[in-house]
């Protein structure tokens, strides 16, 4: 954490401040951390990646189970718990206009704290580059990605928490069904509004939809087309 916090504290004051504002606080939205946190959203799921992928065995991590980790190590709940090791909501509170920072609801929410860690990352990004900011996450996110690597959770509950950050939610449905009932397959799409965002089959439903999950995820990870979707 020491490293992503002294790369903050040497931002430019405007842009500390930027990191740091709510959009409710300001009429232009680009004074605000949101196109930030768009920037560092894409560099922290880069830095988490590059970090995994010579490290863990071909044999036992393939691209399902890595999209798992960093997924997890990335998610909602844990930017959130870095966000509270940066003291963000304290950050925030400082540059909020009067009447403005002690609002429990815009401070205290998750969505804000990880959009808020994402948007640190962001102007850590430009002002330090790439190599910096990357050794700094990955120490940032140490506990995160032990956690997801001794603890790992399912496809579909990662991410509907990734989909819910943007007020999104995915549906199942079971679009076909082959071979006989006694060796039955199922093929299930995902869905998000109108958009599917993966599909999966499997020996039963629930296997079908976890794969269905694992798709989206690595969609939403991978390619703006479903990130609009979740959005």
């Amino acid at each position: 954490m020491e490293l992503l916090r002294a790369l903050l504290e040497d931002l430019p004051d405007d842009l500390s401040r930027q990191v740091f504002t709510h959009a409710s606080w300001t009429d232009r939205s680009s004074d605000s951390y949101e196109r930030l946190a768009f920037l560092g959203d894409s560099v922290l799921g880069l830095a988490i990646t590059a970090h995994l992928y010579p490290r863990l065995e071909a044999e036992r991590y393939g691209a399902g189970r890595l999209t798992k980790i960093r997924a997890q190590t990335v998610s909602g709940s844990a930017c959130r718990r870095v966000a509270e090791r940066l003291d963000v909501p304290d950050r925030m509170r400082a540059v909020a206009p009067e009447g403005q920072g002690h609002s429990a609801v815009a401070l205290e929410t998750e969505r804000v704290l990880s959009s808020v860690t994402e948007a640190v990352i962001g102007a850590c990004y430009l002002t330090a580059g790439y190599e910096r900011t990357a050794e700094a996450v990955v120490e940032a996110f140490a506990p995160e990605l032990d956690d997801a690597l001794a603890n790992p959770v399912d496809f579909k509950s990662t991410l509907q928490e990734r989909l819910a950050r943007r007020g999104a939610i995915v549906v199942y449905a079971v679009t076909a069904e082959h071979g006989p009932p006694h060796d039955r397959e199922f093929e299930v799409t995902a869905r998000v509004d109108a958009s599917v965002v993966g599909t999966g089959r499997g020996r039963t439903k629930k296997h079908a939809e976890q794969e269905a999950a694992r798709v989206a995820l690595e969609q939403l990870d991978g390619s703006g087309a479903a990130l609009a979707a979740g959005e």
